[in-house]
């Protein structure tokens, strides 16, 4: 996502991204998440560049719909054909790998309309599978008695980890019935990687220091705080405060994928090589005590 302008500002150039890309397929990476809405599409326009047609069929890509360009929400059948067809034509793909619909619903939303018509996508066979993002555990249920859900895409981190007390039972509910889970901004927006010292290291434009809650006043004070107790706990295990935090969401279950972003091919390199990073009880422990449950300081949004 942060390879094209939308809701983080990017100074990437096209060639820089595509070598991101490139170099993450090097690496072993196999699945890119990205959206129809990221830069009005121009991120799947990129994705759609950076690789050759047989390449790309060997890519698990990951997109959401539901929202569009200028941040109103249609959850219509037609507003997911749309979308699908507009995916394909950018990407360059023969059928959307993971389709998931990115919420929340309202509450009194006609879901069985919805979901039928992203069955009809996958009888179809323009989508392969079916996920959801930033819904609850009754709409996971529903939805998924209507056609599989394969994933749910939620942030999860050391400053996100409402999911995992929330009182929907969104984890348990997907967990029970088989579903993985995608966490989004698994670094906290980059706090956690140590990337940011002051509020002036935000790009201009970027949505994190016009509206992001954990980055205003002494909400970001004490959010960089906590990072740099992270940091010290990373330095004794030898590895950067990112891949620690990495670690930890990896250490969550086997069900569980981060999917970090980045505009440089050093952070990437050092994200996938936090897959090697293996915590014993007591170090996850030591990483909780430094950023424990709920200290993140400003809401999500």
């Amino acid at each position: 996502m942060s390879l094209t302008d939308g809701f983080y500002k990017s100074d990437v150039s096209e060639e820089g991204g595509i070598q991101v890309l490139h170099r993450a397929a090097e690496l072993g990476v196999t699945l890119i998440n990205t959206a129809v809405f990221y830069g009005a599409g121009v991120n799947e326009t990129l994705i759609g560049k950076a690789f050759p047609p047989e390449k790309i069929e060997s890519l698990v890509i990951a997109t959401k719909w539901g929202l569009e360009n200028d941040f109103s929400t249609d959850f219509s059948p037609a507003a997911a054909r749309r979308a699908v067809e507009g995916s394909l034509k950018r990407t360059g793909k023969k059928a959307v790998d993971v389709l998931t619909l990115r919420g929340p619903l309202p509450e009194d939303y006609d879901l069985e309309l919805v979901f039928k018509g992203v069955k009809a996508l996958v009888d179809e066979r323009l989508v392969k599978h079916v996920g959801l993002s930033e819904v609850t555990a009754e709409q996971i249920k529903a939805a998924h008695a209507i056609v599989p859900i394969t994933l749910i895409e939620l942030e999860w981190s050391l400053f996100s980890r409402e999911a995992e007390a929330s009182c929907d039972d969104i984890i348990p509910t997907a967990r029970g019935l088989g579903i993985g889970f995608l966490a989004y901004s698994p670094l906290g927006r980059g706090i956690l990687a140590g990337r940011f010292s002051s509020t002036a290291e935000i790009p201009e434009g970027d949505f994190r220091a016009a509206a992001q809650p954990r980055f205003q006043g002494e909400n970001f004070a004490k959010n960089l705080a906590l990072a740099e107790a992270l940091r010290g706990v990373a330095g004794r295990k030898g590895v950067t405060p990112g891949q620690l935090a990495l670690a930890w969401l990896l250490a969550q279950g086997d069900d569980v994928v981060p999917i970090p972003g980045t505009k440089s091919v050093k952070y990437l390199e050092q994200n996938v090589a936090a897959a090697g990073v293996r915590l014993t009880r007591e170090e996850l422990d030591e990483v909780e005590a430094a950023v424990p449950a709920g200290a993140a300081a400003g809401g999500r949004y």
